[in-house]
């Protein structure tokens, strides 16, 4: 999912207003970015409750921590997204948890001309997917949904999940046999 339309550099310059005391920058990027980073954050927990709380922590750690971002090293969404990850991350371990299975009941869109034995193979498929995606471990995960639902390139991906774009291809590459393996009933 990308964020609202936005100039080239506009994180950036909302970064640097946002330093110099624009306590309003924050808004602005929050309004750009809250809707793409709650959805990674449903779709890695699980849960909607935890990823909105996350989600509010995570723009907590931008106004802390602004002074840390460098635009010329890294681009807003993957310092954002790293962070994010990172507290997602934090709250699983603290939890002693792997993420609960509310992904699984995630509504799903209904067509309203389709035959409901169509429809109910969809909503079967579709539950057999998020059953699939909640079971590959927590690297392979947020691997896969960085690069399939939130179009981010295998080295943004590196940069937010701390490894190498190799690494995030192999990844990749594991995550997607996994999926293949456990969802072969479905292909």
């Amino acid at each position: 999912m990308t964020p609202q339309p936005a100039a080239p550099g506009e994180d950036a310059d909302d970064m640097r207003a946002l330093r110099r005391g624009d306590d309003s920058a924050l808004d602005r990027l929050m309004a750009r970015w809250q809707t793409p980073l709650r959805a990674f954050l449903c779709r890695h927990t699980q849960d909607e409750f935890d990823s909105l709380d996350l989600a509010q922590e995570t723009f907590v750690r931008v106004y802390r921590h602004r002074d840390r971002f460098r635009p010329e090293t890294a681009r807003f969404s993957t310092w954002l997204f790293s962070i994010a990850l990172n507290l997602a991350r934090d709250r699983a371990r603290r939890l002693g948890r792997r993420p609960a299975a509310a992904l699984e009941n995630a509504p799903e869109p209904v067509d309203p001309a389709a035959h409901p034995r169509a429809q109910t193979e969809a909503d079967e498929r579709a539950r057999a997917v998020r059953a699939a995606i909640a079971a590959l471990p927590g690297d392979l995960r947020a691997a896969l949904l960085l690069f399939e639902y939130e179009e981010k390139s295998q080295a943004e991906i590196a940069a937010i999940v701390n490894a190498t774009p190799k690494a995030v291809e192999t990844r990749l590459y594991r995550a997607r046999q996994l999926l293949r393996k456990s969802l072969a009933r479905w292909l």
